[in-house]
């Protein structure tokens, strides 16, 4: 089988070039991947896929011999950047490397995974069990996680094991970070910044929490490690006015159950606080992601040890396994065994300068192929 598919990689790489540019001049922001989503459709459906639809969450699925199965495998890559652009962002080809916001988070995983998919097809391979392969919307920030929790949904019960191609080569998440997010907006009487200097200031009164939170000693239990950060703040109306609201963006972060919910009484504890000043405090949760459930962790073990060395074998990284938030939070928080692994290699995820390195992309072609076919043509 090795042989088969380097053959169709040194067929297909052109493609596989020619399939990512396309995919990064759809703009496609978390809850608007409409465009990126049809044109998926349609490209499996010229690849030969059956039965693949859009689901109420822009999903893009493609049930691969599904039907009564009750052990399927679910592979996912997402199809939404984190950028907020409605259009096409720059791609730029400098000899070396791949430039395109949104390059490798998530894009040219979503590319490897649609073209393991037609080399399934064209090599009409069959799996005993049914696979489901998932080009799949709103992973990223106030995404939610909502298309993984709508294939949960819709297949509740039914599925084995679970993997998403998101991120480089040379990380393997076999554990998931749980987050809650908050919109936090607070109002003042304000007023005139001379005639009534003295009023309380919602910008400066929204500061006060800030510190609060950046004052905070986070828990650790054993190895675990938990975050918080303050990502959006803004307010005002003018400068010389006493500013009557402000608003702020802010989270925190563990791979550990018990010290999300240590983090969780923190900042419910500076919330109240600040209402028992007498602060006008609206606090709104807009993100939740879970923590993991109790899951096998031998076929964990099994699936990263297996993934690992078809990764190490073939592109030559070491491969350390980490915590990541993705959407395997979703299955692992049900006790599906589940992994994030990425099939390509760049750098600067989520700034504008993020780029994909191209000698080594075609790899990531035959990292994913073997993935699927090492979890899915054989029990285990």
């Amino acid at each position: 089988m090795t042989k088969v598919i380097q053959a169709y990689i040194q067929e297909h790489t052109d493609e596989l070039f020619s399939l990512l540019r396309e995919l990064c001049a759809i703009p496609a922001p978390s809850h608007h991947e409409e465009q990126r989503a049809e044109f998926c459709k349609s490209w499996l459906e010229s690849a030969g896929a059956e039965g693949v639809y859009i689901d109420d969450a822009k999903n893009v699925v493609f049930p691969y011999a599904c039907e009564g199965s009750e052990k399927i495998s679910v592979f996912f890559a997402h199809t939404d950047t984190v950028f907020p652009d409605t259009e096409p962002m720059p791609y730029v080809d400098d000899g070396e490397n791949l430039l395109c916001p949104g390059i490798c988070d998530d894009t040219a995983n979503l590319a490897v995974l649609m073209m393991t998919v037609k080399f399934l097809l064209a090599k009409k391979i069959t799996p005993p069990h049914g696979i489901l392969f998932v080009c799949n919307s709103c992973e990223e920030g106030l995404g939610n996680l909502k298309g993984a929790r709508q294939i949960f949904f819709d297949y509740a019960g039914r599925v084995k094991q679970f993997v998403t191609f998101d991120g480089h080569f040379s990380e393997l998440a076999d554990r998931c970070v749980g987050s809650h997010r908050y919109e936090v907006e607070l109002r003042t009487e304000g007023g005139h910044s001379y005639e009534a200097f003295g009023n309380r200031n919602a910008i400066a009164e929204l500061s006060r929490l800030v510190t609060e939170i950046y004052d905070i000693k986070v828990p650790v239990i054993g190895n675990s490690k938990t975050t918080y950060n303050v990502g959006i703040i803004e307010g005002g109306t003018s400068v010389n006015t006493i500013a009557q609201s402000a608003k702020m963006l802010c989270e925190y972060r563990s791979d550990n159950e018990d010290c999300l919910a240590t983090m969780q009484a923190h900042f419910e504890r500076i919330f109240a606080a600040a209402k028992s000043r007498g602060l006008d405090l609206t606090v709104t949760r807009i993100g939740e992601r879970p923590c993991m459930g109790k899951v096998d962790l031998a076929k964990i073990e099994y699936m990263a040890h297996t993934v690992a060395e078809i990764i190490e074998r073939n592109t030559g990284f070491s491969v350390e396994r980490v915590s990541m938030s993705t959407d395997a939070n979703i299955p692992l928080s049900l006790g599906i065994p589940s992994l994030c692994l990425g099939v390509c290699e760049g750098g600067g995820m989520h700034t504008r300068e993020e780029w994909l390195v191209k000698k080594s992309y075609h790899l990531g072609l035959a990292v994913g192929i073997e993935t699927v076919l090492a979890l899915t043509t054989e029990e285990n």
